[in-house]
């Protein structure tokens, strides 16, 4: 019977050594918990990070893409109006074009009444030659409007660009190369557009 207890407290006590939790497998198995916990946190971070570079490599070609459009949206309005401006200022070329005519015929006519005979003798020819004048000063208010100047350039310096030569000769008191006569007035908006027609003054 001795013998019987003495075998069933060992068996108890290798059980009990059986049972027991050895510490230094419950440390290793905290220590790879946390090792994968932070291996997780790694991975994280990481995937954050390539997120970010990515996200902010969008923006940036996002951004780019914004000014050139917005550069070309610009220079396309720039275009347009200029394209519009020259349209406007073709148009009122044309138009006034058209009208230089009819002021050097005005120019004519009223160089060409004598101003002795517009007197009050004559009211009829007064009245008509009043009303010539009254024509002429209004076009040239309409020319002024639209930025065509008049070119009487008596007594200045010839401007191949602005003038035309019908002749030159000497003229006593009158410096070489300037206008002595003008036949004809010009008008020019930006450029010539009708060159005055003019007698320069050459060396004796």
């Amino acid at each position: 019977m001795a013998r019987s207890v003495r075998l069933a407290c060992c068996s108890l006590l290798v059980l009990a050594l059986t049972l027991r939790p050895s510490p230094p497998l419950l440390c290793t198995a905290a220590k790879q918990k946390n090792n994968g916990q932070s291996l997780e946190e790694h991975l994280g971070d990481k995937i954050l990070q390539e997120e970010k570079v990515k996200l902010e490599d969008q923006l940036r070609e996002t951004t780019e893409t914004y000014k050139r459009a917005l550069a070309d949206t610009e220079n396309l309005r720039q275009r347009s109006q200029k394209l519009v401006e020259e349209a406007k200022l073709y148009g009122i070329q044309g138009f006034c074009k058209d009208l230089l005519e009819v002021a050097d015929i005005l120019e004519k006519a009223t160089q060409g009444v004598p101003k002795e005979e517009v007197s009050y003798n004559s009211p009829h020819l007064k009245s008509l030659y009043g009303g010539l004048v009254m024509t002429k000063v209004q076009i040239q208010k309409v020319f002024s409007k639209h930025g065509l100047l008049r070119l009487d350039p008596m007594g200045a310096k010839f401007d191949p660009y602005e003038h035309e030569a019908l002749f030159h000769t000497p003229v006593e008191g009158k410096e070489p190369g300037t206008v002595a006569l003008v036949s004809k007035v010009g008008y020019k908006q930006g450029h010539t557009m009708w060159p005055a027609l003019v007698g320069a003054v050459k060396e004796a």
